[in-house]
């Protein structure tokens, strides 16, 4: 009989030193690497929530509600933001993305944004509005285009792939975005955005060319 309930013992405190170790191991573990990839198109649905989580009134717009979609992932990592934004882009002209890059610079998110010269221009593109709303926004002084799609936010978090932000590009064409908070792959494009940052400061517009005892000043077209 003291042999059975023995056994019985140490078969219960087995299993609890066994919960023990697991539970030490999952607090002692360090926190999962964010890892996601997106695929386009988008499903389309509203996203009205994600901009007014606390509203009391639903949206009675006519597009389905509480679908989870690319676009709206999307969004929420963008609108995850608590203190900074990095965005270098090709093209443009989402509205949806452009609103929520308003709302981070209403909420004092420190944003810069690096675009192409040409597409910056184009009819549609909402890079007019964000300087507008007093985002700093520089284009680039080359002749080669600004081809990148990548955003970094809070300089943890990397959110690039193929996906141009523009309605045709999320809602039609097939294209990916990969997110993720890898230390190895966020590291270099902080440094290429700041490395482009500085490479296209307008200050820098101006140049001094000094051939002997002149100097001819010039303005990059």
């Amino acid at each position: 009989m003291w042999t059975l309930k023995a056994a019985a013992l140490g078969v219960v405190a087995l299993t609890v030193s066994v919960e023990l170790l697991g539970w030490l191991v999952r607090r002692l573990r360090p926190g999962r690497i964010l890892n996601e990839v997106l695929f386009f198109p988008s499903e389309v649905a509203c996203v009205e929530h994600i901009f007014t989580p606390s509203s009391p009134h639903s949206c009675l717009c006519p597009m389905p509600h509480g679908v989870e979609t690319s676009f709206s992932r999307l969004l929420h990592y963008i609108l995850s933001s608590s203190s900074s934004l990095d965005l270098c882009v090709f093209a443009f002209s989402n509205m949806d993305l452009c609103r929520a890059v308003l709302a981070l610079q209403s909420r004092g998110v420190t944003v810069r944004v690096l675009t192409d010269k040409d597409y910056a221009a184009i009819q549609g593109s909402q890079i007019g509005v964000l300087r507008k709303a007093g985002i700093s926004v520089r284009c680039n002084v080359d002749s080669v285009y600004m081809h990148h799609k990548f955003a970094v936010v809070d300089g943890r978090l990397l959110i690039t792939g193929s996906l141009n932000w523009t309605l045709t590009a999320v809602q039609s064409n097939m294209e990916n975005t990969i997110v993720t908070q890898e230390p190895d792959l966020v590291r270099p494009f902080v440094r290429e955005f700041q490395r482009l940052w500085v490479h296209n400061d307008p200050a820098r517009d101006l140049h001094s060319i000094v051939t002997g005892n002149a100097v001819y000043i010039f303005r990059l077209r």
